[in-house]
Order: structure tokens, then C-alpha cells, then sequence
């Protein structure tokens, strides 16, 4: 796999609760750097700035930080369990 760029497509799309979608690499930066300093500090959200961070320098990780990013979603009720 090449390096990721911010136009990379994550493993699978993920749309929120309120309309919005999640679908690059570029997007899932972007939603994490808009998270609050308390959101930061939850663990699921901390997990999932660390293993795009992975991806990042080795591009092979991208799905598992895409699980991750999904996971802390869903943690915080941002998208549906079923329809993500």
C-alpha cells in the first residue's frame, strides 16, 4: 500500500448520526482535530488519534484505525450501531 495522503479513502466510509461523512483520511483528521480537550482524554479517543497516527506512518494499520475511529463513534453515540 502507498503512503497515505489526506484524500486516501479509509477502509470503509462511516456516517454520522447527523449527516455528516467520514471518508478520508483528510476527514477523520479533521474530526479528530476538532474534538474537545475532554473528548481527547477518553481513552476510545485517544485510541483512535494513536492508530491513525500508525496508519500514518505505515499505511498498512489503516483499517484497524478505522475500527478504532468507528469504535469511539459509537461509544459516544455519534453514529448507528447498524448503519455505519
Amino acid at each position: 500500500m502507498l503512503d497515505l495522503e489526506k484524500s486516501s479513502p479509509l477502509a470503509f466510509s462511516l456516517t454520522l448520526k447527523d449527516g455528516r461523512k467520514i471518508e478520508t483520511v483528510g476527514d477523520t483528521a479533521n474530526y479528530l482535530s476538532a474534538l474537545t480537550e475532554e473528548q481527547r482524554e477518553r481513552v476510545h479517543w485517544k485510541t483512535a488519534i494513536l492508530m491513525l497516527n500508525n496508519a500514518m506512518k505505515e499505511a498498512r494499520y489503516l483499517t484497524t484505525a478505522t475500527v478504532n475511529l468507528r469504535s469511539a463513534l459509537l461509544y459516544d453515540r455519534l453514529i448507528d450501531p447498524q448503519g455505519s
